[in-house]
């Protein structure tokens, strides 16, 4: 069925009950997708699947009442059920910050084109799986394991609000990820790499190097020497600053978390400075052609691009329509769900340092012990502290990189860490491989934008 049909009774349904709460929106979706995973080099998982259904959600009052369903017969009824929690809940006042209602189509998959995964064979895209697999594994007898996962999907979205807005937006989305699992007597290394594409198939192929690169980092690994620990002065490349920033600092810039929050929502003020006025910090949606942008958010509020950090200061947050009414700030277009059997949250989209201006060969020129990180294994954050493992690194002496080491795991607090930062790189890259959990809602495409 094709949710496109749907839009004269979503219509009818916002007349009939939009003056029964204060607020409510109806969410249709329908994906449909392609699942390949391979252990060393066995196929274990072969699927293509297609999901439809939807979500109501209302407020009434300050209370919030939702409800999910996969049989869109059962609408009306989800909606009656959604109105009526709400109004069981509600005892406060409904502060929704104001959007204009807009009526739009906006599509980003191109029809019989390479950014339609549809278009696509499967024995294609298992051949390519099948090659990659064989790259990780043909390098040397001390990788013992491999993982190759590919996935696509194609998505469309039908939002219609109480106060009249209807947004159908559709896109596509193809994700690989590769890992190679080396071993030498008791030693265990892994090497990863993950690529992602919102434009084209081909952004999939052709990655011969970059794949034999991750089983070739986990065999060298096996004989680096481990980094002695302490305090170092530290460079990062543009895709570990991306994980940073995204994990140590975006998370607390999502509103959600601040207005519940009296102690972070003190340490997060507006105005409070956190670094140099080299240091500028953004995140939006609105960019093209990366995986976390879209037209409007889960909302219906059209995508944005937010400055968080200008000059060192902090000068903006990310938002839902409550979170910004709360807090009397505009909102930013931020509220996502996963699919429909969840609410929005506020969440991250693409998430960037903005470019520098020291030229790369000047960032370690006065380092005399240090260490350059690279890449990322992962990382966890626990309120303004964070961890993060490195996928490769070496030691800087006296300006100049050495050795390569392993092991390499970066911790601090947030806060500190911004105030130290000396300089900032003039690149500037774009990584399309994250991905993000936030209120079980684990692994949400374009959740996190690695610049």
């Amino acid at each position: 069925m094709e949710i496109t049909n749907a839009k004269d009774r979503l219509l009818d349904l916002v007349d009939r009950y939009r003056s029964q709460v204060d607020f409510f929106t109806i969410r249709l979706e329908r994906s449909e997708g392609t699942n390949i995973f391979l252990r060393t080099g066995k196929t274990e998982t072969l699927s293509s699947g297609i999901s439809l259904g939807g979500q109501v959600r209302a407020c009434h009052r300050g209370g919030w009442g939702f409800a999910s369903f996969n049989n869109l017969d059962a609408l009306e009824l989800r909606l009656k059920e959604a109105i009526a929690a709400a109004k069981w809940v509600g005892e406060d006042e409904t502060l929704l910050a104001p959007v204009s209602p807009v009526q739009v189509v906006r599509s980003l998959i191109k029809e019989n084109g390479q950014n339609d995964p549809r278009q696509i064979p499967l024995d294609r895209k298992k051949d390519l799986c099948a090659h990659y697999a064989e790259l990780l594994q043909s390098g040397s007898e001390q990788v013992v394991s491999t993982m190759v996962r590919y996935g696509d999907s194609i998505q469309q979205v039908l939002i219609a609000t109480s106060e009249g807005t209807l947004v159908d937006q559709s896109w596509a989305d193809f994700e690989m990820r590769f890992a190679a699992t080396a071993k030498a007597n008791n030693l265990v290394q892994t090497g990863r790499e993950t690529v992602g594409s919102r434009r084209d198939y081909a952004d999939l192929e052709n990655l011969d190097t970059q794949v034999k690169s991750a089983a070739d980092r986990a065999v060298t690994a096996l004989s680096l020497p481990i980094v002695q620990g302490g305090t170092y002065p530290v460079v990062i490349d543009p895709v570990l600053a991306g994980l940073f920033v995204h994990e140590a600092f975006g998370h607390l810039s999502e509103a959600d978390m601040v207005y519940e929050n009296p102690d972070l929502l003190e340490s997060m003020t507006i105005g409070r400075r956190f670094g140099s006025e080299a240091l500028q910090i953004f995140d939006g949606a609105a960019p093209p052609d990366h995986r976390g942008s879209y037209f409007y958010d889960d909302e219906g509020v059209p995508a944005a691009s937010t400055q968080l950090i200008k000059d060192g200061v902090l000068v903006g947050r990310l938002h839902s329509r409550e979170t910004a009414g709360k807090l009397a700030e505009a909102p930013t277009g931020n509220a996502r769900c996963l699919n429909y059997h969840y609410p929005p949250l506020v969440r991250m989209t693409n998430t960037w340092i903005e470019r520098g201006k020291t030229p790369i060969a000047d960032l370690s020129s006065d380092i005399s012990t240090g260490v350059y990180a690279k890449n990322w294994q992962g990382g966890m954050t626990n309120g303004e502290m964070f961890t993060f493992t490195a996928g490769e690194a070496w030691m800087i002496r006296d300006g100049e990189l050495a050795e390569p080491v392993r092991d390499v795991t970066l911790s601090g607090n947030v806060f500190q860490t911004l105030a130290d930062i000396e300089a900032i790189g003039d690149d500037f890259f774009w990584d399309e491989s994250g991905g993000c959990g936030k209120g079980g809602q684990s692994g949400l495409g374009g959740g996190l934008r690695l610049t």
